[in-house]
């Protein structure tokens, strides 16, 4: 029987707190046939689209969106947590489950009308990949899709990115949190 990206994500009860079932992308990154098959089905929507720049969401984020910007030829640009990036920055604050966090980029990181491909791990509430989505389009680039690994669908991150006008593209879906 063929692998498919969801059969390589190890689920945790419990974590960080009682109730959350954790989608964990570790062991998916450790398997070099796991961790090949979702950079190509990520990138697979995109093929034959012009992107200029592909961005990660902090953290795994970061190790997703470099293979993929590397698989593209493009660069790649970080959007990180407040205080992480050491020249000026436009900052975009978001609502977390409890609570309220701001998310950074560099004020030079895109130049109007790049094409950008938004990429992160997994896609929840969707509230920050708003946030990036908003840092991107305030430099004045154009985010031409938003790509992930998986998508929480009870969480209603997708309608969120959607009503947005934004095209998401995940390659696997689980239910709960």
């Amino acid at each position: 029987m063929t692998k498919t990206v969801k059969d390589y994500i190890r689920t945790i009860e419990g974590f960080p707190h009682e109730g959350i079932l954790f989608r964990d992308v570790t062991t998916l990154f450790a398997d070099p046939r796991g961790f090949r098959m979702a950079i190509d089905q990520l990138l697979s929507p995109y093929a034959g689209m012009q992107i200029d720049k592909v961005t990660g969401l902090e953290a795994r984020g970061f190790i997703l969106g470099g293979a993929v910007a590397h698989q593209l030829s493009t660069g790649f640009v970080p959007i990180r947590k407040k205080g992480k990036l050491p020249g000026r920055t436009v900052a975009q604050a978001y609502t977390l489950e409890y609570g309220e966090a701001v998310m950074e980029v560099h004020d030079d990181a895109f130049l109007p009308g790049e094409k950008v491909l938004l990429v992160d791990d997994l896609l929840a509430t969707g509230g920050t990949a708003e946030a990036g989505i908003k840092l991107i389009e305030r430099l004045g680039a154009q985010v031409i899709g938003c790509a992930f690994v998986v998508d929480l669908t009870d969480l209603g991150g997708r309608k969120k990115l959607e009503a947005l006008g934004m095209e998401v593209h995940a390659l696997c879906a689980f239910e709960g949190h």
